[in-house]
This record gives C-alpha cells, structure tokens and sequence, in this order.
C-alpha cells in the first residue's frame, strides 16, 4: 500500500521572503502581504501569520487589505522565485527522506515514503521531524501522511495540527467532512459548487456523478477519486542536471525478480562509471522503477562513506527487490545518486607486514539500509565535566578525534539517560548514604567511596553558575556498585536542591 506525505508551507512566501531579506525585513510580528496582479487587480498574493490573523485574506483587494490595517507591510510577490525555491527544497527533501519527491505548487511538497518510514522511526516521528527541521529554520510547516496524494494534500491543510498520520483505508471518511476546497479543484468550479449548496466533500460523494460532471466537467470526479484511491494520481520525482543518473528503457515490460536484478547490477556498474569519471563516491542511490500504469517503485540505498563499489551496491539494492510489486510489468529503470560525496583513494596499510584494518563499513552498510542509519551510532567523549554532557552520539565511522575520557575517577559502565531520584539516609555534608532507595527497593550501603564534587558549566548557563554535585561509589550488601550524587555541597540552598540521584551502574 503506497504511503503519501504531504507537506504544507502556509506562509511559504512570506518566510522566504523575511528569509531572503533578513537585514531588511520587518519585525516577525508586523503583519506582511505580497501583492501581485490578478487580471487586471492587484490583490494579496501571500500573508503572513499576522497578516491572516488581522483578517486580511488570500485574493483581497489589495486597497482593501491596506484600509483594513493600518500598520501592513505591502512587498510586490515574485512567484517565479518561489517556485523555483520550492523546487529546491523538494531537492533537499529528496537527499534526506525517499526517492520520490516533487513540488507542490505553491505552497507544499508530496513525497512518496513507501517503504521508507523505518528509517526514520516511523510514520509519526518522520512528521514530526519534518516540521521540526522547518520550525527550526523560522519557516511554518503542517504534514500529514495518507494512501493517496489528495487525502495527504487535504489532512495537511485542513486537519494537521501540525501533522497527522491518517491510517491506511481511512482516507475516504477522514475526508468526508472537510470543505470542498480540500480538493485541489479550480476556485470557479469550489464557487459553484457553494452556490448549489455543497459545503463539504461528503456532500459531493453521495451525488449522482453524470449531472456534476456535465455541468463542471471531469476534473470533479476525478479529484475525487483520486482522493479516495479509486484511480492512481503518480508523482513525477523532481530530477535536476547535477544529480548522475543512468536509465534502461525496454521494448518488452519486464516482471521477473531475477530480470530486475539482472538489469540492476549494469545500472550499478555503468552509475560507478561515471561516479568515477568525476571522482565522487555515493553515499545515497535510488532505484526507480516506472511501472506501465505510470506508477513509480523504488528503492533507496544509503552507505556509511562515499562508495562507488559494484558489488556492495548491488548487493544493498537488490536484497529489497521483493519489496518491488512490478504489476503489469517495468518499462524504465533509472538509477540516481541523490547524494555524492568526492571518493580519493587511500592507502590501506604502510607496509608489507602490516595487517590490513577491518573493514565494517560493508556490514553498517547492510545494518543500515534495514534499519536506519540514524539508529547507527558510537559513542564520544566531549570535553565535559557534567557525566550527561560528556557522551555524543556519532556515525559509525565518523573519525576519531583523539578526545579520551579522564581517567583519574572512574565511570559506571552504565550511565542512566536521566538521573533518577532515590531516597536516602545520610549524614550532611560530606558522608555518603547510609542506604538508599530505589525504585521501590531498599539497598545498604556496605562500601562507598567519595565524594567527587563536579562544578555546573557556569559559562553556558547562568543557572549553574553556583550548582554543584558531590558523587560517590557505593555498594550494597549484594556486591552491587553504584554511582549516586547530591544535588548541592549539602549546606548552601543555591548550590542545589539537595535531593540525591542514582546517575549509574558499575559492571
């Protein structure tokens, strides 16, 4: 079953525009319109959020939205700079999320993630990153995820607050009761319609279709259709000259799993070709397939390093061709490198007698593209006295930069993501607990050693500018070890709260 994503830009021109301009612009909260011609009326293009929420709307007169507010920002539109923004964020999205992708006009983007949501942890956290990354950039976004294009296209617009993951099959009552202009039909044709008193999508659904059809064409039905899954609506992938990409066409449709393979591997080999032409390695392929429905498959491999190996490649594509249903047949196969990284030779050993390094970039490789990259890491020291700050998550293979952690005090194998609270009986300032509780079981301090005061970072944050933690080796009558800590110096009230944490385990 095809999953779609939609992604809505509701101040798309707007935020370009305040980004664009960032030394000039007006304040994030003055309300902003772009004015274009329509015929031969200026009316408002855009607005912003505080533009919209003065009142002011999209088609009002220009003059009108000027007598309405008095301090407006008016800035002639550029749609033809906007569109070809768009389509340069729909090639961002491409490099980062799956291989089908293509612009939305004027405001969105759909892409095509089937297959593709468990590399970023699901439906519901691909969303929700999605609008994060673009929250992050000063730029408003809503997503929503459906079976078809025209449901995703509606539930970001109209029900996204700001995503929603629609369940497969559900489109078609999800949809039922949101207005007519959630699909995507001409503004005479959605005029119209209200003057003959349809209101919503389900009124429409339980029409007879020949009369609507006569009077406002096919685009109707077909819209709403579309919308429910009765008939397919492709995406044509956005393609630019500087991605590398090789295609076979063929005269005859082809179906067979070992066809497809077959025909894959020269793609791969003929795509490392010209990888090595221009000295680049891939680190992102895909392989697409244009079914003779006018459908797209794919599939997306992604790699540790720049690679432009034959073997490795073919191998991480062809392990998911069963993920592929060919339906009545393949007429083109294309393979792109939707991201290329420069691949120089290295030396792997220095001398004769050296024993070559193990390569595991081939195993991460393969782990990778079954899981997600993004849940492959290692661990790092950072330079940090505070023990939660002293550990970063790094790609696998990210070099190593020659940081170590210190090793006058040691640290618990385990260290707790969060520190979590226990009860205790000590004896302030300086003793360590005589027991302590946690999680609803007592332990007897049998040993302990310490304490090991830590500072708070004062230079990063104000509030830690006196805080403290006094932290201390303990073991319990069973052997275990443990690595607890106060909160404070246990005689000043600012230096912390006072309270005590488990922060870890020892092996």
């Amino acid at each position: 079953m095809p999953r779609v994503v939609s992604l809505f830009l509701p101040t798309w021109s707007t935020d370009r525009l305040r980004r664009k301009l960032a030394d000039t612009a007006p304040p994030a909260d003055a309300p902003l319109v772009l004015i274009g011609r329509r015929e031969r009326r200026r009316v408002v293009m855009a607005a912003n959020a505080a533009a919209l929420a003065a009142g002011l709307r999209i088609g009002m007169p220009a003059t009108k939205a000027q007598a309405l507010v008095t301090d407006l920002v008016v800035m002639d539109s550029d749609p033809v700079a906007d569109a070809e923004a768009l389509e340069r964020l729909a090639l961002w999205a491409l490099q980062r999320y799956a291989p089908i992708v293509a612009a939305d006009p004027p405001d969105g983007l759909v892409i095509d993630t089937t297959g593709a949501d468990h590399l970023h942890g699901g439906e519901e956290l691909m969303l929700s990153g999605m609008v994060n990354r673009f929250h992050g950039s000063g730029i408003a976004a809503r997503a929503a995820i459906a079976d078809t294009w025209g449901a995703a296209h509606a539930g970001a617009r109209f029900l996204a607050q700001p995503t929603i993951a629609i369940a497969p099959g559900a489109q078609g009552e999800l949809i039922a009761n949101l207005p007519i202009a959630a699909l995507r039909l001409d503004p005479s044709i959605v005029h119209g319609l209200r003057v003959l008193g349809f209101n919503t999508i389900g009124d429409l659904a339980r029409q007879p279709r020949a009369p609507l059809a006569l009077r406002f064409g096919p685009e109707l039905g077909r819209r709403l259709d579309q919308a429910i899954g009765r008939i397919a609506e492709p995406i044509d992938p956005i393609r630019t000259p500087e991605l590398i990409e090789v295609r076979r066409s063929f005269g005859e449709p082809i179906a067979a799993a070992e066809t497809i393979a077959r025909y894959t591997a020269k793609l791969v080999a003929k795509l490392c070709r010209l990888l090595e032409e221009k000295g680049l390695g891939a680190r992102r392929v895909d392989l697409l397939f244009h079914r003779v429905d006018n459908s797209y498959q794919a599939i997306r491999a992604g790699t540790a390093t720049p690679v432009r190996d034959i073997k490795r490649l073919t191998r991480l594509l062809t392990d998911r061709i069963e993920t592929i249903d060919p339906g009545f047949g393949i007429e083109i196969m294309s393979l792109t490198a939707s991201h290329a990284e420069p691949l120089t030779a290295t030396q792997v050993i220095s001398s004769l007698v050296e024993e070559p390094e193990a390569d595991v970039s081939g195993l991460i490789d393969i782990l990778g593209n079954r899981i997600g990259q993004r849940r492959l890491f290692r661990f790092a020291p950072v330079a940090s006295d505070v023990p939660e700050r002293s550990i970063a998550r790094i790609a696998p293979l990210t070099p190593d930069g020659g940081e170590t952690w210190p090793g006058h005090w040691p640290r618990p194998t385990r260290l707790l993501l969060h520190p979590e609270p226990i009860e205790t009986m000590a004896l302030l300032p300086d003793h360590p607990p005589v027991s302590f509780t946690w999680r609803g079981v007592r332990r007897r301090v049998r040993r302990a050693d310490g304490p090991e005061r830590v500072f708070g970072e004062w230079w990063k944050r104000d509030a830690e500018l006196v805080a403290v933690r006094d932290y201390f080796q303990v073991e319990d009558d069973a052997g275990a070890r443990y690595w607890i800590f106060r909160s404070g110096d246990g005689e000043h009230g600012e230096t912390g709260s006072h309270r005590w944490f488990l922060h870890g385990i020892f092996g």
